[in-house]
């Protein structure tokens, strides 16, 4: 049986791929039709080898970005991003992409896709906390 498609949802960036991040320009750039000021609560940043993780975390928050993306382009950046993130079905991968609610300006609030730390990453975060303290990977 073929896996089911995921809906359409925005994603919420908080490292390489935020606006000005290199990712950005070889993933998103000229593929957004939106892109504001977003929060994640609920998780903790920390630093990885060149890029970040967020993990779950009921006492931080991590600023980044909700980017929409045009429906045409949708289905291919979803799948590159997934890859570009090691995001496996069965969830092994370095990420798992989960719906989660972000916080916008103005209190409003969107469920986007939001890449955590994988399984493995997490054990590691938890044992061995690299935390960025702002949540904000622009302010390491």
């Amino acid at each position: 049986m073929p896996a089911e498609t995921p809906p359409p949802l925005p994603f919420f960036v908080y490292g390489t791929l935020r606006t000005g991040g290199h990712n950005h320009a070889v993933y998103l750039a000229g593929r957004c039709t939106s892109v504001r000021p977003a929060v994640l609560e609920g998780a903790a940043l920390h630093e990885g080898p060149g890029f970040p993780y967020a993990v779950p975390d009921p006492a931080r928050q991590v600023v980044g970005e909700l980017i929409t993306v045009g429906p045409a382009a949708y289905p291919s950046v979803l799948a590159a991003l997934d890859r570009l993130e090691d995001c496996l079905p069965d969830d092994s991968g370095l990420y798992v992409r989960r719906r989660l609610p972000v916080r916008t300006p103005g209190g409003g609030a969107s469920e986007a896709w939001v890449y955590l730390a994988g399984p493995a990453e997490d054990a590691r975060l938890r044992s061995a906390p690299a935390l960025i303290a702002s949540g904000d990977w622009s302010r390491r």
